[in-house]
C-alpha cells in the first residue's frame, strides 16, 4: 500500500493519518506520533509497535507523506524518520526478524516490480530476478540435493530451504533498498 487505509486511524493519537510511515510490521503511524512512541523510550534500541510490540527497524513514509514535503513540519517530521532509519535499519537482525519481515517487504517489492513509474536500481532488478529464476530452476529440476522419489517429503526439504533462502535474499536486497532510499545513507 502506497498509504494507510481509506478508513484508518493513527492507533497512537486516534485521530487521522499526518505524515503517515509504515513501519516494518506493517502498522500505520502518524510520522510524530511514531517519533514520539521512540523519543519516550531507550535512545539506543529501536522502539516497538504499540500494536503487536515488534521492534521496528524501518519506517517506510507513505506517498502522500513525501509529496507534502514542502511544510516546514512536514520537512522535520521526515527528518526524524530518515535519521531513525539511519540509527536501525541497518542493523544486522537474526533470521527470526528477517522472517518477520517478509510479509511486509515481499509484497513491496513486487508492487515496485510491475509498477513502470517506480524504478528500481538495474542491478537490484538483476539479482532479484536471477535469485528468483535460479531457484525456480532448482526446485522444478529433476536433479536434486535429496530426490523425493527416494526420501518422500523429507526430499522437499531441500526445496523449501532453497526458496526460503532465496526469500530472504530478495527481502534484504530490498530492505537495502529502502534504506537506502528513506534512510538517506
Amino acid at each position: 500500500m502506497d498509504g494507510p487505509p481509506e478508513n484508518d486511524l493513527c492507533s497512537v493519537c486516534h485521530g487521522n493519518f499526518n505524515y503517515p510511515c509504515q513501519a516494518n510490521c506493517s502498522h500505520w503511524f502518524c510520522g510524530n506520533c511514531i517519533m514520539l512512541v521512540y523519543e519516550h523510550g531507550s535512545a539506543f534500541q529501536p522502539c516497538r509497535c504499540p500494536l503487536c510490540r515488534r521492534q521496528i527497524t524501518l519506517l517506510v513514509p507513505g506517498e502522500a507523506s513525501l509529496r507534502e514535503t514542502q511544510t516546514p513540519s512536514a520537512i522535520q517530521t521526515l527528518d526524524k524518520v530518515q535519521k531513525y532509519n539511519r540509527m536501525f535499519a541497518g542493523n544486522n537482525n537474526g533470521l527470526i526478524q528477517r522472517l518477520r519481515d517478509l510479509p511486509f517487504l515481499l509484497p513491496r517489492l513486487l508492487r515496485e516490480l510491475v509498477d513502470p513509474q517506480r524504478t528500481l536500481p538495474f542491478v537490484i532488478r538483476a539479482r532479484v530476478y536471477t535469485a528468483i529464476i535460479g531457484s525456480a530452476v532448482y526446485i522444478l529440476s529433476p536433479v536434486d540435493i535429496i530426490p523425493e522419489g527416494i526420501l518422500g517429503i523429507v526430499g522437499l526439504l531441500d526445496d523449501l530451504l532453497i526458496a526460503v533462502i532465496c526469500f530472504l535474499h530478495v527481502a534484504a536486497l530490498y530492505r537495502s533498498v529502502l534504506h537506502f532510499r528513506y534512510g538517506g545513507s
